[in-house]
């Protein structure tokens, strides 16, 4: 197994690798730069970077990297797919992280499969991405970091979980423009072919639109799967989630909650 922690975007990016090759140095040396050129960019955090000057109207989009403009559009995307719960603009100020951290663990899980891995797990910033498996993916208990709410366990996973655990109360609701306060935390498992790009803003959008808005969104998505637990500890799911529980044993990887 090779592995490799990348501090980056405000978090740490872990990488494992179950069949590494002889390309497959190279292709973590890619990543990390992949990574650091997303974060400068896209960065709220940075006031250089395209995304802040774009904010601040120093620059057009036209101006930017052209892949801000990919990204606002993805962005556009998503709102029209979860009602208008999900935006670019959260709070009236520019910061496309809803999408941007998933699309940056699934741009690192692309250059892994171009160099030839097929059996690896990417994580970041509360999103997983596998390939092959089984792999079995921890979520944390968001009323107890040192505890686990659920192990998933299968194959090419992409696994998204907002919550108030790390950041607190920091999701609005774009409708009303308050905290959403409905939930502690909100795990999605996409469809296969979905991407953890989009389920990462899946996450978010259904994190914000509270419980019961949040699972029938979700079941209605053939494929997409969803864990709720509640501010009381109280622990709600879409009817298919069950069959990524496995009887017992450890995860392979720890997901905490954003």
């Amino acid at each position: 197994m090779l592995r490799h922690a990348e501090p980056v975007m405000g978090t740490v990016f872990s990488i494992a690798v179950r069949d590494p090759g002889p390309d497959t140095p190279g292709a973590l040396r890619r990543i990390v730069e992949r990574l650091h050129r997303i974060d400068a960019v896209f960065s709220t955090y940075r006031a250089d970077s395209d995304i802040s000057r774009l904010g601040r109207g120093e620059l057009a989009v036209q101006d930017c990297d052209p892949e801000v403009r990919t990204v606002l559009a993805a962005c556009r995307e998503v709102a029209a797919e979860t009602d208008g719960y999900f935006t670019e603009r959260p709070g009236g100020r520019l910061d496309p992280s809803g999408w941007v951290k998933g699309w940056a663990v699934a741009e690192a899980a692309a250059l892994l499969h171009a160099c030839g891995a097929r059996q690896y797990c990417v994580s970041g910033g509360g999103d997983v991405q596998t390939s092959g498996g089984p792999w079995r993916i921890g979520i944390a208990d968001p009323h107890r970091s040192d505890r686990l709410t659920a192990v998933l366990s299968g194959e090419g996973l992409a696994v998204a979980t907002s919550g108030t655990a790390e950041r607190g109360t920091h999701i609005l609701d774009p409708h009303t423009g308050r905290p959403a306060d409905g939930l502690a935390s909100l795990t999605l498992v996409g469809a296969p072919g979905t991407g953890i790009a989009r389920t990462d803003a899946w996450a978010t959008a259904a994190f914000a639109m509270g419980p019961d808005r949040a699972l029938s969104w979700a079941a209605r998505r053939p494929g997409v799967e969803a864990l709720a637990v509640l501010p009381d500890g109280t622990k709600r799911w879409t009817p298919g989630l069950p069959a990524h529980l496995p009887p017992s044993g450890p995860a392979d990887w720890h997901l905490a909650t954003r």
